[in-house]
């Protein structure tokens, strides 16, 4: 290891990991391709309703969608987890990549032939959501694998980074490509995935784990044993798990660039970008200065700048402040998803890596597509206006109840 002042890896150290950089390619590509067919998926699925519909009603088919992307979630990511933990990683995503291949390709059938339906959108959310319930906790225990421990803490934030950074492009690029046609957005995701595929299969390394002894259920109640008695970890992936599942109110955008802000398709695609760029600033600082001390105090105060922006959207009715307020709202997210990522691998064996990354992923899936669904929900009743700032005021509140229920997370200190 090269020297450095603090004693720690330096970035260029990373980069000479073949292996994880052909990951993290693939992961750049392939988010770009998840975030332009979510674009078009969302805004297909409002525009669709509001033929027929008003703009309450719609705003419910919209959380109809994250609900049908998060039942099989909840269904598969404990077998998911137990997946990864036991067949090669690297094999787990590659199929996972082919079902999204195949996703993208019955939209672009879709639009292109004019069947384009609520059911049929609905289906294929919760189609791709079958692909993401077993990508989650095999990309996340295939990192570790490809590069030694003392680059771990740079490896998630460069992870991170590679998830922004596509988060940042996606829903610009995807604004864009909507403009023009459904049917092109969608073509354009199957060839990202396609990219994504080949430049995972470069990796040569070994990516399949020590297989545990014991069957499939004993390994599924030895992982969720082992998050339930680290209090620690516990408490940090349930903290994102209802903050986000109250502050969902990215689902509502289509709602809100299209009926309250007025911005159309194109502005509708800034939105869904302001987030990340926020995540991708904040990555890119934990990427090069990782966070080393004081990590429960910047988890729980990341939550609740979170739900303060989330407030702000929800009041504003100017596009350049509530692009500001969803950018902040992005790197408040980051911050505590960077904490939470690092803890957790941190502190995992890797044979069991899996099993609590599925643990998280099914945490994390259900408070983003629950929280997609408690949006559109509560906008049913409410309004668009009263969800957001419903889910902001919940975020903060749990902030302040998780800080006294979990003492040892908010004196969690050290990562590294």
């Amino acid at each position: 290891m090269s020297p450095n002042p603090e004693n720690t890896p330096t970035v260029a150290e990373l980069l000479r990991q073949r292996g994880f950089m052909l990951l993290w390619g693939s992961r750049v590509t392939s988010t770009i391709g998840v975030q332009i067919q979510s674009v078009a998926l969302g805004w297909q699925v409002y525009e669709t309703a509001r033929l027929t519909m008003s703009v309450s009603e719609s705003a419910f088919w919209v959380g109809m969608m994250g609900l049908a992307a998060f039942v099989p979630v909840f269904l598969l990511a404990l077998p998911a987890g137990e997946t990864a933990d036991r067949h090669d990683r690297k094999l787990v995503l590659l199929i996972c990549y082919a079902g999204e291949i195949a996703t993208a390709g019955l939209l672009v059938a879709a639009s292109f032939y004019g069947f384009v339906s609520l059911p049929l959108l609905i289906g294929v959310a919760a189609l791709f959501g079958v692909a993401r319930a077993y990508t989650g906790p095999a990309g996340a225990s295939l990192a570790p694998m490809l590069v030694p421990r003392p680059l771990l803490p740079r490896a998630i934030a460069w992870n991170s980074l590679a998830y922004t950074s596509g988060a940042v492009a996606g829903p610009a690029i995807g604004g864009l490509l909507l403009g023009l046609s459904p049917t092109v957005a969608y073509s354009a995701t199957c060839v990202l995935y396609l990219v994504a595929a080949l430049t995972l299969s470069l990796i040569r390394q070994n990516t399949k784990p020590e297989v545990q002894p014991g069957s499939r259920w004993a390994l599924i109640k030895e992982g969720l044993a082992y998050v339930w008695g680290n209090k620690i970890v516990f408490g940090a992936i349930s903290l994102d798990l209802f903050a986000v599942l109250l502050g969902g109110a990215t689902a509502l955008l289509p709602v809100f660039a299209r009926d309250i802000l007025h911005v159309g398709a194109q502005g509708f695609g800034l939105l869904r970008s302001a987030p990340a760029m926020g995540a991708a600033l904040v990555a890119v600082v934990l990427a090069t200065r990782p966070i080393r001390r004081h990590a429960g105090l910047f988890l729980l105060g990341g939550v609740a700048l979170f739900g303060a922006a989330t407030l702000v959207f929800g009041l504003s009715r100017s596009m350049p402040l509530s692009v500001l307020a969803l950018a902040v709202l992005g790197g408040a997210d980051m911050l505590s998803v960077f904490v939470r990522q690092t803890l957790v691998q941190l502190v995992t064996p890797d044979h069991m890596r899996g099993r609590v990354s599925a643990v998280s992923s099914l945490f994390i899936g259900a408070s983003n597509e629950l929280g997609d669904f408690e949006s559109g929900i509560v906008a049913r009743f409410v309004g668009p206006v009263g969800a957001a700032l419903f889910g902001g005021a919940g975020s903060i509140a749990i902030t302040v109840i998780w800080a006294k229920l979990f003492p040892g997370l908010r004196k969690f200190d050290t990562l590294g």
